[in-house]
């Protein structure tokens, strides 16, 4: 059955809506909408107006693509305020002989999900790292199986309620409904990552504008999360800083001229740039601009060495760093990456998509295009409508239903 599926991407440099027809077995695009972010910081919103000024505009260019009338869709969430931890969850099953059920496993969660969290935050994710039955571990699907203790590890992502908010009056205010947020490298990583990759154990990267996001996927389940509020918007104020160029001289400079490995760079190559004043034009040189991109960079992949430490799993990533976003398209990145990080590094690009290919076959889309396959995945609500006037349930009653979508069925 095909269903019809919009995510939006709400960055800290653009705003992307995608239109997706999809079935169980194709995810096809038809319709994209891109337009400048405004009002937006490190991933947060800090001006509502404007934030849902620049979304409106992306909705409106995906209408016209598509030829739908948006009424609901998927939206990305990212920025510090993002927090993640991992819970268990302790059930007993009264009928086990008889084989556990949906509503068993759901129990589970439910019991995970009971950690204390502050008034100011609320759940944005609740996602089953493996279960344990009757002390048997590493079941990956319980229902079915018999048994009278079932255990769940859970995977909890959090957010600050007021960004959580400010974020949906945005996408609210353009008179669409808001049918799950899903975290910025979760998208991604559904886009990019390979189902082997997420069991062997690998790291999301997810470098934008803003912020840095990072995931990582050990036996087919996310296990870590994380956001860093560093991305390629920090990159382009080194460049205009650096070589003092204005900001909009130093982002063309970067993307049109840009490499991460200086020593890579003729020391001869010269590029024009706009300066500042009346029509002003300067030359600098290529390699000083490398130098200047690849300390940025380096520091990057260190904060990211930093985070897989911390997060205690270095030493069960065989299958190393997928490194995503915008910024993922620098020249030169890939090489640097393997050698800050010491792991397999490559550039994630969306997978298993069709049709307006041309538009977002690039890291940059990774997020969108994960919004539309995880929509395909896990919602059941149309996303599309006739009325964009008709009552919406507020936060929490939407909240509730979209942690139900990411239960298994309690019907099997």
């Amino acid at each position: 059955m095909e269903r019809t599926i919009v995510g939006i991407d709400v960055g800290t440099t653009k705003i992307c809506t995608l239109v997706g027809e999809a079935t169980d077995n194709e995810l096809r695009i038809v319709g994209v909408g891109v337009a400048p972010a405004r009002g937006i910081k490190k991933g947060v919103v800090v001006n509502v107006v404007d934030a849902a000024s620049a979304i409106k505009t992306s909705i409106e260019k995906a209408e016209r693509s598509s030829g739908y009338e948006i009424a609901r869709a998927f939206v990305s969430v990212s920025g510090a305020h993002i927090n993640a931890i991992n819970s268990r969850g302790v059930v007993g099953v009264s009928r086990g002989d008889k084989g556990i059920t949906g509503e068993d496993v759901g129990r589970a969660l439910e019991a995970a999900r009971a950690i204390a969290i502050p008034q100011d935050r609320e759940v944005l994710h609740v996602i089953p790292r493996g279960y344990t039955i009757d002390g048997q571990d590493g079941v990956k699907e319980p229902i079915g199986m018999s048994g009278f203790r079932l255990e769940v590890e859970a995977h909890i992502v959090t957010g600050q309620t007021s960004s959580i908010h400010n974020l949906l009056k945005c996408v609210e205010n353009c008179n669409v409904g808001v049918d799950g947020l899903v975290l910025n490298p979760i998208a991604s990583g559904t886009a990019v990552l390979t189902d082997n990759e997420k069991e062997m154990g690998v790291v999301l990267a997810d470098i934008g504008g803003g912020t840095t996001d990072i995931a990582i996927f050990i036996e087919g389940s996310v296990w870590h999360t994380t956001v860093l509020a560093v991305g390629g918007a920090h990159i382009t104020n080194d460049v205009a800083v650096g070589l003092r160029v204005p900001a909009e001289a130093a982002e063309q400079l970067k993307i049109e001229h840009g490499h991460a490995r200086f020593e890579t760079i003729d020391p001869t190559e010269v590029v024009q740039v706009k300066a500042f004043g009346d029509g002003g034009v300067t030359r600098v040189q290529r390699r000083d601009l490398a130098e200047i991109i690849e300390a940025r960079a380096e520091e990057i992949f260190q904060l990211i060495l930093q985070e897989i430490k911390r997060s205690g799993y270095d030493g069960l990533l065989p299958a190393g760093v997928v490194v995503t976003g915008g910024t993922a398209q620098m020249r030169g990145l890939r090489e640097l990456g393997r050698q800050v990080l010491g792991l397999p590094v490559r550039i994630g690009q969306p997978q298993g998509i069709s049709g307006l290919i041309d538009t977002v076959d690039s890291p940059a889309y990774a997020t969108p295009v994960g919004l539309l396959l995880w929509g395909r995945d896990q919602g059941d609500q149309p996303a599309l409508g006739p009325d964009k006037n008709t009552d919406r349930p507020v936060w929490g009653e939407r909240l509730s239903g979209f942690f139900k979508k990411l239960l298994p069925d309690r019907n099997s």
